[in-house]
């Protein structure tokens, strides 16, 4: 399932929505990082409509006929197991995780939502990250990088990730330091 369609059964767990409201839903919640046209929403539509995720019907709204989506059984059925069995570039890539962590409280079950926290907390927890490498390719360390903003970019994301971990660490009822990573 790609993320457009996600991110459409997500919102339309939520209510019914024309096409309109679901562009501007996930442009908020995607922020000033993509912008999303209908040339992308009603191609994604189509294709839940014929799976049979989800329903569409006409309707008058602002003096003209919009495209009503309404989320489907099946639909609901399929973001929960999409949901639930989040992993790759789904928990690794921070973009596709916020989506993953938008949507998450749809799945009924705890033991399944903390699985996909799990997931998350595991891959971060044993992580090295590294954005700067020296000329024979080995990571730099932030005493090393003399650039006052490359080590900005290092401190945030250190400051992102320990409060990631914390919050995950509650969540997950782990006692605080379980897993950190070095630094972190």
């Amino acid at each position: 399932m790609s993320v457009i369609e996600m991110m459409i059964l997500g919102f339309l767990s939520e209510r019914c929505m024309c096409g309109y409201e679901l562009r501007k839903k996930m442009e908020q919640l995607q922020g000033d990082a993509r912008r999303f046209s209908d040339g992308a929403i009603y191609p994604a539509t189509s294709r839940l409509v014929g799976a049979g995720l989800i329903s569409e019907r006409s309707e008058p709204r602002d003096g003209r006929q919009r495209r009503v989506f309404t989320l489907l059984d099946a639909g609901r059925a399929r973001l929960i197991d999409e949901l639930r069995n989040a992993d790759g570039f789904y928990v690794s890539d921070i973009a596709k995780w916020t989506i993953v962590l938008t949507f998450l409280s749809v799945v009924p079950d705890k033991a399944d939502r903390d699985a996909v926290l799990r997931r998350r907390y595991d891959l971060i927890a044993r992580q090295d990250v590294h954005f700067f490498y020296c000329d024979a390719g080995n990571p730099l360390s932030i005493e090393q990088i003399d650039d006052p903003y490359r080590r900005g970019i290092i401190r945030v994301h250190d400051a992102e990730i320990a409060a990631e971990l914390a919050w995950l660490r509650e969540e997950l009822g782990l006692p605080q330091g379980e897993g950190q990573a070095s630094g972190i």
